[in-house]
Protein backbone atom coordinates (compact mmCIF):
# COMPACT_ATOMS: atom_id res chain seq x y z
CA UNK A 1 0.00 0.00 0.00
CA UNK A 2 1.48 3.47 -0.82
CA UNK A 3 0.14 6.63 0.50
CA UNK A 4 0.59 10.57 -0.01
CA UNK A 5 0.04 13.33 2.46
CA UNK A 6 -3.52 13.45 1.29
CA UNK A 7 -4.51 9.65 1.88
CA UNK A 8 -7.32 8.41 4.05
CA UNK A 9 -7.26 5.32 4.68
CA UNK A 10 -11.13 3.86 5.48
CA UNK A 11 -11.39 0.29 8.04
CA UNK A 12 -14.70 -0.99 6.54
CA UNK A 13 -16.36 -1.52 3.47
CA UNK A 14 -19.66 -1.58 4.78
CA UNK A 15 -22.01 1.32 3.08
CA UNK A 16 -20.54 3.81 5.71
CA UNK A 17 -17.20 2.92 4.75
CA UNK A 18 -17.73 2.73 0.23
CA UNK A 19 -20.27 6.14 0.70
CA UNK A 20 -17.22 7.67 2.69
CA UNK A 21 -14.71 6.73 -0.01
CA UNK A 22 -17.05 7.84 -2.85
CA UNK A 23 -17.23 11.78 -1.72
CA UNK A 24 -13.60 11.66 -0.59
CA UNK A 25 -12.69 10.37 -3.85
CA UNK A 26 -14.92 13.04 -5.70
CA UNK A 27 -13.44 15.60 -3.11
CA UNK A 28 -9.85 14.43 -4.69
CA UNK A 29 -8.51 12.61 -1.70
CA UNK A 30 -6.81 9.21 -2.67
CA UNK A 31 -8.21 6.39 -0.59
CA UNK A 32 -7.44 3.31 0.37
CA UNK A 33 -10.29 0.76 2.39
CA UNK A 34 -9.65 -2.47 4.77
CA UNK A 35 -11.72 -4.70 5.69
CA UNK A 36 -11.60 -8.45 7.22
CA UNK A 37 -14.14 -9.79 5.45
CA UNK A 38 -13.46 -12.21 2.55
CA UNK A 39 -17.58 -11.79 0.80
CA UNK A 40 -19.99 -9.69 1.42
CA UNK A 41 -22.11 -12.05 3.00
CA UNK A 42 -20.65 -10.97 6.38
CA UNK A 43 -21.75 -7.74 5.65
CA UNK A 44 -24.86 -5.68 7.52
CA UNK A 45 -25.04 -3.63 3.91
CA UNK A 46 -26.22 -6.19 1.46
CA UNK A 47 -28.97 -8.30 3.12
CA UNK A 48 -30.78 -5.36 5.00
CA UNK A 49 -34.14 -4.26 3.90
CA UNK A 50 -32.78 -1.41 1.64
CA UNK A 51 -34.97 1.17 2.75
CA UNK A 52 -34.48 5.16 1.95
CA UNK A 53 -36.37 6.53 5.20
CA UNK A 54 -37.14 10.34 5.61
CA UNK A 55 -40.51 8.73 7.68
CA UNK A 56 -37.76 7.35 10.46
CA UNK A 57 -37.09 10.34 11.93
CA UNK A 58 -37.71 8.90 15.22
CA UNK A 59 -34.50 7.85 16.91
CA UNK A 60 -34.59 4.80 19.12
CA UNK A 61 -34.28 5.46 21.77
CA UNK A 62 -38.08 6.47 22.35
CA UNK A 63 -40.55 7.23 24.93
CA UNK A 64 -42.11 4.01 25.44
CA UNK A 65 -39.16 1.59 24.23
CA UNK A 66 -38.50 0.39 27.45
CA UNK A 67 -42.24 -0.64 28.45
CA UNK A 68 -42.94 -1.78 25.14
CA UNK A 69 -38.92 -3.80 25.46
CA UNK A 70 -39.99 -5.05 28.58
CA UNK A 71 -43.07 -6.92 26.80
CA UNK A 72 -41.58 -8.23 24.12
CA UNK A 73 -38.92 -9.59 26.17
CA UNK A 74 -41.54 -12.46 27.70
CA UNK A 75 -42.29 -13.86 24.13
CA UNK A 76 -39.32 -16.02 22.78
CA UNK A 77 -40.32 -15.85 18.87
CA UNK A 78 -40.96 -11.83 19.63
CA UNK A 79 -38.59 -8.70 17.51
CA UNK A 80 -36.44 -7.80 20.33
CA UNK A 81 -34.62 -9.85 22.54
CA UNK A 82 -31.20 -9.15 25.05
CA UNK A 83 -29.44 -12.02 25.88
CA UNK A 84 -28.46 -11.99 29.55
CA UNK A 85 -24.47 -11.87 30.04
CA UNK A 86 -22.85 -10.10 32.71
CA UNK A 87 -21.56 -7.61 30.99
CA UNK A 88 -20.48 -3.83 32.74
CA UNK A 89 -20.31 -2.14 28.97
CA UNK A 90 -24.18 -3.89 28.13
CA UNK A 91 -25.40 -2.77 31.70
CA UNK A 92 -24.13 1.10 31.00
CA UNK A 93 -25.83 0.61 27.40
CA UNK A 94 -28.74 0.35 28.65
CA UNK A 95 -28.95 2.59 31.23
CA UNK A 96 -28.15 5.30 28.72
CA UNK A 97 -30.36 4.19 26.38
CA UNK A 98 -33.05 4.44 29.30
CA UNK A 99 -32.44 7.74 30.01
CA UNK A 100 -32.80 8.44 26.71
CA UNK A 101 -36.27 7.18 26.01
CA UNK A 102 -38.13 10.75 26.65
CA UNK A 103 -39.71 13.34 24.58
CA UNK A 104 -37.42 15.42 25.05
CA UNK A 105 -34.90 13.59 23.41
CA UNK A 106 -36.97 12.74 20.66
CA UNK A 107 -37.68 16.36 19.99
CA UNK A 108 -33.97 17.38 19.82
CA UNK A 109 -33.43 14.91 17.54
CA UNK A 110 -35.99 14.82 15.07
CA UNK A 111 -35.14 17.66 12.95
CA UNK A 112 -31.06 16.09 12.83
CA UNK A 113 -32.62 12.82 11.45
CA UNK A 114 -35.11 14.14 9.37
CA UNK A 115 -32.47 16.19 7.45
CA UNK A 116 -30.09 13.61 7.04
CA UNK A 117 -32.55 11.29 5.58
CA UNK A 118 -33.43 13.87 3.33
CA UNK A 119 -29.99 14.56 2.39
CA UNK A 120 -29.47 11.25 1.89
CA UNK A 121 -32.62 10.25 -0.23
CA UNK A 122 -31.04 13.30 -2.33
CA UNK A 123 -27.42 11.79 -2.39
CA UNK A 124 -28.88 8.13 -3.11
CA UNK A 125 -30.72 9.04 -6.23
CA UNK A 126 -27.37 11.00 -7.88
CA UNK A 127 -25.61 7.79 -6.47
CA UNK A 128 -27.96 5.08 -7.96
CA UNK A 129 -27.41 7.54 -11.39
CA UNK A 130 -23.55 6.83 -11.57
CA UNK A 131 -23.77 3.24 -10.32
CA UNK A 132 -26.66 2.17 -12.75
CA UNK A 133 -28.99 1.30 -9.63
CA UNK A 134 -32.89 1.71 -9.99
CA UNK A 135 -33.93 3.35 -6.83
CA UNK A 136 -37.77 2.33 -6.70
CA UNK A 137 -39.65 5.87 -5.56
CA UNK A 138 -43.16 4.92 -4.66
CA UNK A 139 -43.26 5.40 -0.86
CA UNK A 140 -43.44 3.32 1.80
CA UNK A 141 -46.59 1.85 3.66
CA UNK A 142 -46.59 1.50 7.33
CA UNK A 143 -49.21 -1.23 7.97
CA UNK A 144 -51.11 -1.60 11.19
CA UNK A 145 -53.57 -4.95 12.38
CA UNK A 146 -55.32 -3.19 15.39
CA UNK A 147 -57.49 0.35 15.80
CA UNK A 148 -54.52 1.17 18.30
CA UNK A 149 -51.52 0.75 16.38
CA UNK A 150 -52.85 2.38 13.38
CA UNK A 151 -53.83 5.85 16.12
CA UNK A 152 -50.34 5.59 17.62
CA UNK A 153 -49.09 5.79 13.91
CA UNK A 154 -51.42 8.38 13.02
CA UNK A 155 -49.64 10.30 15.51
CA UNK A 156 -46.31 9.83 13.90
CA UNK A 157 -47.63 11.00 10.57
CA UNK A 158 -49.00 14.19 12.31
CA UNK A 159 -45.55 15.09 13.82
CA UNK A 160 -44.06 14.00 10.22
CA UNK A 161 -46.28 16.73 8.47
CA UNK A 162 -45.32 19.63 11.32
CA UNK A 163 -41.60 18.25 9.47
CA UNK A 164 -42.75 18.91 6.30
CA UNK A 165 -42.70 15.14 5.56
CA UNK A 166 -45.47 13.92 3.46
CA UNK A 167 -47.49 11.48 5.04
CA UNK A 168 -51.18 9.90 4.87
CA UNK A 169 -53.52 8.09 7.25
CA UNK A 170 -54.92 5.38 5.00
CA UNK A 171 -57.72 3.09 5.55
CA UNK A 172 -57.76 -0.49 3.95
CA UNK A 173 -59.83 0.64 0.63
CA UNK A 174 -56.88 3.39 0.10
CA UNK A 175 -54.08 0.99 0.76
CA UNK A 176 -55.54 -1.35 -1.46
CA UNK A 177 -56.08 1.36 -4.15
CA UNK A 178 -51.71 2.38 -3.70
CA UNK A 179 -50.88 -1.30 -3.94
CA UNK A 180 -53.31 -3.34 -6.12
CA UNK A 181 -50.74 -6.30 -6.56
CA UNK A 182 -51.27 -8.28 -3.07
CA UNK A 183 -53.64 -8.87 -0.61
CA UNK A 184 -53.92 -6.83 2.34
CA UNK A 185 -55.30 -7.99 5.75
CA UNK A 186 -54.44 -4.62 7.79
CA UNK A 187 -56.67 -2.12 10.03
CA UNK A 188 -55.12 0.91 8.01
CA UNK A 189 -51.52 2.30 7.28
CA UNK A 190 -49.52 5.07 7.12
CA UNK A 191 -48.64 6.13 3.36
CA UNK A 192 -45.00 7.94 3.47
CA UNK A 193 -44.31 9.17 0.32
CA UNK A 194 -41.22 10.06 0.53
CA UNK A 195 -39.74 6.93 1.59
CA UNK A 196 -37.95 4.87 -1.41
CA UNK A 197 -36.21 1.38 -1.68
CA UNK A 198 -33.81 -0.35 -3.57
CA UNK A 199 -31.99 -4.22 -3.53
CA UNK A 200 -29.12 -3.00 -1.30
CA UNK A 201 -26.34 -5.37 -2.56
CA UNK A 202 -26.94 -4.22 -6.18
CA UNK A 203 -26.20 -0.51 -4.73
CA UNK A 204 -23.32 -1.86 -2.99
CA UNK A 205 -21.81 -3.65 -5.84
CA UNK A 206 -22.37 -0.93 -8.15
CA UNK A 207 -21.03 1.54 -5.50
CA UNK A 208 -18.12 -0.90 -4.84
CA UNK A 209 -17.47 -0.83 -8.98
CA UNK A 210 -17.66 2.53 -8.56
CA UNK A 211 -14.93 3.47 -6.01
CA UNK A 212 -12.37 1.48 -7.38
CA UNK A 213 -12.69 2.85 -10.79
CA UNK A 214 -12.50 5.88 -9.48
CA UNK A 215 -9.16 5.03 -8.14
CA UNK A 216 -10.24 3.28 -4.47
CA UNK A 217 -7.63 0.65 -3.07
CA UNK A 218 -9.70 -2.49 -1.65
CA UNK A 219 -7.85 -4.83 0.85
CA UNK A 220 -9.70 -7.41 1.80
CA UNK A 221 -9.21 -9.87 4.45
CA UNK A 222 -7.21 -7.84 6.92
CA UNK A 223 -8.39 -7.26 9.69
CA UNK A 224 -7.32 -4.61 12.04
CA UNK A 225 -6.54 -5.29 15.56
CA UNK A 226 -6.74 -2.00 17.94
CA UNK A 227 -5.46 1.32 17.47
CA UNK A 228 -1.71 2.54 19.24
CA UNK A 229 -1.06 6.22 20.32
CA UNK A 230 1.54 7.98 17.80
CA UNK A 231 3.26 10.77 17.72
CA UNK A 232 1.78 14.79 17.92
CA UNK A 233 -1.87 13.51 19.19
CA UNK A 234 -2.13 11.04 16.27
CA UNK A 235 -2.86 7.68 15.96
CA UNK A 236 -2.14 4.57 13.76
CA UNK A 237 -3.32 1.29 13.14
CA UNK A 238 -2.02 -1.82 15.10
CA UNK A 239 -0.41 -4.86 12.62
CA UNK A 240 -0.53 -2.49 9.27
CA UNK A 241 2.51 -0.31 8.48
CA UNK A 242 0.89 3.24 7.76
CA UNK A 243 2.61 6.47 8.01
CA UNK A 244 1.64 8.10 11.78
CA UNK A 245 -0.33 11.02 10.02
CA UNK A 246 -2.42 9.11 7.99
CA UNK A 247 -6.14 10.18 7.98
CA UNK A 248 -8.07 7.19 9.51
CA UNK A 249 -11.94 6.88 9.21
CA UNK A 250 -13.43 4.11 11.20
CA UNK A 251 -16.10 3.02 9.86
CA UNK A 252 -16.95 -0.94 10.57
CA UNK A 253 -20.10 -1.22 12.23
CA UNK A 254 -20.32 -2.69 15.87
CA UNK A 255 -16.39 -3.41 16.22
CA UNK A 256 -15.40 0.26 15.77
CA UNK A 257 -16.18 0.77 19.74
CA UNK A 258 -14.05 -2.17 20.19
CA UNK A 259 -11.49 -0.01 18.32
CA UNK A 260 -11.61 3.11 20.23
CA UNK A 261 -11.11 1.45 23.47
CA UNK A 262 -8.15 -0.10 22.54
CA UNK A 263 -7.07 3.92 23.19
CA UNK A 264 -8.75 3.87 26.22
CA UNK A 265 -11.64 5.88 25.22
CA UNK A 266 -15.47 5.19 25.22
CA UNK A 267 -18.11 4.86 22.98
CA UNK A 268 -20.74 3.11 24.08
CA UNK A 269 -22.32 0.64 21.72
CA UNK A 270 -24.28 -2.91 21.36
CA UNK A 271 -24.25 -5.18 18.00
CA UNK A 272 -28.19 -5.33 17.47
CA UNK A 273 -28.86 -8.44 15.26
CA UNK A 274 -31.36 -8.64 12.28
CA UNK A 275 -32.15 -11.46 9.77
CA UNK A 276 -33.75 -11.20 6.30
CA UNK A 277 -35.43 -13.89 4.54
CA UNK A 278 -35.41 -13.42 0.36
CA UNK A 279 -38.09 -15.47 -1.33
CA UNK A 280 -37.22 -15.91 -5.10
CA UNK A 281 -39.96 -16.55 -6.56
CA UNK A 282 -42.87 -14.25 -4.25
CA UNK A 283 -46.66 -15.49 -4.43
CA UNK A 284 -47.58 -12.16 -4.88
CA UNK A 285 -45.52 -8.86 -5.19
CA UNK A 286 -46.21 -5.53 -3.93
CA UNK A 287 -45.20 -2.52 -5.35
CA UNK A 288 -44.09 -0.52 -2.38
CA UNK A 289 -42.50 -1.51 0.51
CA UNK A 290 -43.39 -1.39 4.27
CA UNK A 291 -43.34 -1.93 7.86
CA UNK A 292 -45.77 -4.36 9.14
CA UNK A 293 -46.12 -2.42 12.65
CA UNK A 294 -47.22 -4.45 15.51
CA UNK A 295 -44.59 -7.10 13.90
CA UNK A 296 -41.86 -4.83 13.69
CA UNK A 297 -40.91 -6.79 10.25
CA UNK A 298 -39.64 -5.34 7.01
CA UNK A 299 -41.10 -5.91 3.97
CA UNK A 300 -38.97 -5.02 0.40
CA UNK A 301 -40.08 -6.10 -3.18
CA UNK A 302 -36.47 -6.51 -5.13
CA UNK A 303 -36.44 -6.43 -8.60
CA UNK A 304 -37.95 -10.58 -8.74
CA UNK A 305 -37.80 -10.81 -5.21
CA UNK A 306 -39.50 -10.19 -1.83
CA UNK A 307 -37.27 -9.23 1.40
CA UNK A 308 -38.62 -9.50 4.93
CA UNK A 309 -36.51 -8.37 7.51
CA UNK A 310 -36.59 -7.97 11.21
CA UNK A 311 -35.84 -8.56 15.18
CA UNK A 312 -33.29 -6.98 17.13
CA UNK A 313 -31.23 -8.92 19.29
CA UNK A 314 -28.82 -7.79 21.89
CA UNK A 315 -26.40 -10.20 21.77
CA UNK A 316 -22.10 -9.30 21.12
CA UNK A 317 -21.13 -9.54 17.94
CA UNK A 318 -22.39 -13.30 17.27
CA UNK A 319 -23.79 -13.65 13.81
CA UNK A 320 -25.67 -17.27 14.78
CA UNK A 321 -29.35 -17.89 13.75
CA UNK A 322 -31.54 -18.23 16.58
CA UNK A 323 -34.14 -20.21 14.73
CA UNK A 324 -36.71 -19.04 17.31
CA UNK A 325 -36.74 -15.83 16.23
CA UNK A 326 -36.53 -16.22 12.64
CA UNK A 327 -39.74 -18.17 12.76
CA UNK A 328 -41.43 -15.13 14.80
CA UNK A 329 -41.14 -12.85 11.64
CA UNK A 330 -42.33 -16.05 9.42
CA UNK A 331 -45.14 -16.81 11.78
CA UNK A 332 -46.09 -12.94 11.84
CA UNK A 333 -46.50 -12.25 7.67
CA UNK A 334 -49.46 -14.14 7.18
CA UNK A 335 -51.25 -11.81 9.66
CA UNK A 336 -50.99 -8.92 7.22
CA UNK A 337 -50.56 -10.26 3.85
CA UNK A 338 -52.87 -14.16 3.81
CA UNK A 339 -50.17 -15.30 0.67
CA UNK A 340 -47.72 -15.91 2.74
CA UNK A 341 -48.19 -19.06 5.48
CA UNK A 342 -45.32 -20.42 6.55
CA UNK A 343 -44.85 -23.20 3.75
CA UNK A 344 -43.57 -19.96 1.07
CA UNK A 345 -40.46 -19.74 3.52
CA UNK A 346 -39.96 -23.44 4.28
CA UNK A 347 -36.30 -23.59 1.29
CA UNK A 348 -35.40 -19.90 2.32
CA UNK A 349 -31.81 -20.27 4.21
CA UNK A 350 -31.80 -16.86 6.44
CA UNK A 351 -29.48 -14.15 6.74
CA UNK A 352 -28.17 -12.43 9.77
CA UNK A 353 -26.26 -8.76 10.08
CA UNK A 354 -25.60 -7.03 13.11
CA UNK A 355 -26.18 -3.49 13.09
CA UNK A 356 -24.05 -0.77 15.37
CA UNK A 357 -26.60 0.36 17.98
CA UNK A 358 -25.73 3.46 20.07
CA UNK A 359 -27.47 4.05 23.36
CA UNK A 360 -29.19 7.57 22.28
CA UNK A 361 -30.22 6.39 18.83
CA UNK A 362 -28.03 9.06 16.90
CA UNK A 363 -25.05 7.85 14.96
CA UNK A 364 -21.31 8.63 15.69
CA UNK A 365 -20.18 10.83 13.37
CA UNK A 366 -16.94 13.38 13.69
CA UNK A 367 -13.36 13.48 14.56
CA UNK A 368 -12.04 11.74 17.76
CA UNK A 369 -10.87 14.90 20.09
CA UNK A 370 -7.36 14.69 21.02
CA UNK A 371 -6.60 12.79 17.62
CA UNK A 372 -5.92 14.64 14.63
CA UNK A 373 -6.16 12.35 12.35
CA UNK A 374 -9.13 10.25 13.89
CA UNK A 375 -12.74 10.28 12.27
CA UNK A 376 -15.56 8.30 13.04
CA UNK A 377 -18.19 6.93 11.34
CA UNK A 378 -20.66 4.63 12.85
CA UNK A 379 -23.38 3.81 15.63
CA UNK A 380 -26.33 4.61 13.13
CA UNK A 381 -28.81 1.18 14.57
CA UNK A 382 -31.36 0.55 11.82
CA UNK A 383 -30.52 3.48 9.77
CA UNK A 384 -27.15 2.54 8.40
CA UNK A 385 -27.99 1.88 4.62
CA UNK A 386 -30.80 4.74 4.89
CA UNK A 387 -27.80 7.34 5.74
CA UNK A 388 -24.74 6.32 4.36
CA UNK A 389 -24.71 8.60 1.38
CA UNK A 390 -25.15 11.95 3.97
CA UNK A 391 -22.38 10.05 6.53
CA UNK A 392 -20.26 10.08 4.10
CA UNK A 393 -20.61 13.26 2.56
CA UNK A 394 -19.96 14.59 5.82
CA UNK A 395 -16.57 12.25 6.54
CA UNK A 396 -15.70 13.96 3.28
CA UNK A 397 -16.32 17.26 4.62
CA UNK A 398 -14.60 17.08 7.88
CA UNK A 399 -12.04 15.87 6.21
CA UNK A 400 -11.27 18.48 3.35
CA UNK A 401 -12.25 21.45 5.76
CA UNK A 402 -15.67 22.16 4.17
CA UNK A 403 -18.27 23.51 6.31
CA UNK A 404 -21.19 20.91 8.14
CA UNK A 405 -24.39 21.04 9.57
CA UNK A 406 -24.05 21.53 13.23
CA UNK A 407 -23.80 17.45 14.04
CA UNK A 408 -22.31 17.91 17.39
CA UNK A 409 -25.37 16.10 18.67
CA UNK A 410 -23.14 13.01 16.73
CA UNK A 411 -20.15 13.50 18.64
CA UNK A 412 -18.09 10.01 18.72
CA UNK A 413 -16.88 10.96 22.59
CA UNK A 414 -20.75 12.28 23.63
CA UNK A 415 -20.09 9.53 27.02
CA UNK A 416 -16.68 10.08 27.68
Amino acid sequence: MEYNKDSVLIVGAGVIGLCSAYHLLKAGRPVTIIDCLKSEHGSCSYGNAGMVVPSHFIPLAAPGMVSKGLKMLTKPEGPFFIRPRTSMELIRWCRLFMTHCTQKHTMQSRELLRDMNIESRRQFLQMASDTGVKVVERGLLNLCLTEKALHEEAKVAAMAAELGIEAEVCGPERLAELDTDIEMTVRGGIWFKQDCHMDPAEFMRGLLSKVINMGAEIVSETEVTGLKKGNNATVHLEGINTPSDLEIVLACGAWSSELIKSLGLRMPMQAGKGYSLTLGQPRQQPKLCSILAEAKVAVTPMNDQLRFAGTMEICGNDLSVNQRRVNGIIKSIENYFPAYDQTAFHSVKPWAGLRPCSPDGLPYIGRVTGYSNLTIASGHSMMGFSLGPVTGKLISSILTGKQTPDIRKLDPLRYG
